[in-house]
């Protein structure tokens, strides 16, 4: 038999629930944090493909050699499992032999809320020379 001085060991009810509530309090913040982190990776991967789609059209404007590049050409790219939709537009600067080309990309087909936009500078090409 315990005597009255003794106190009983353990929690009491209000004790647990607070304890309880404390946890999921913890929980939801962690849940949260997570849920964050995850919705910012997809938003940094898209970033990275778009990126990736507005380069590949940049070099195939160099290889294409053409002067001065096509202003206002739209295409699409599959990338990552998606279809990746680009718009270029070309724009002329003080120096007459010198083009900006800034390339969109988003992922529909009309163009809005772009994810990626690059810019690269183009120059006329020398004349060939001859032999």
């Amino acid at each position: 038999m315990r005597s009255n001085n003794q106190k009983a060991a353990g929690m009491t009810l209000l004790e647990v629930m607070v304890a309880l509530a404390i946890f999921a309090l913890t929980g939801t913040a962690i849940m949260k944090a997570a849920t964050e982190h995850l919705h910012g990776v997809g938003v940094l991967e898209e970033l990275t493909f778009a990126t990736w789609v507005a380069n590949n059209r940049l070099t195939e404007i160099h290889l294409e050699s053409q002067w001065p590049p096509q202003n206002n050409k739209k295409g699409s790219q599959e990338m990552a499992g998606k279809t990746w939709y680009w718009q270029q537009k070309v724009v002329e600067t003080n120096d007459k032999d010198l083009r900006m080309v800034e390339i969109n990309v988003s992922l529909n087909e009309r163009g809005e809320s772009p994810i990626s936009s690059v810019q690269s500078f183009f120059s006329k090409p020398p004349p060939a020379l001859t032999q």
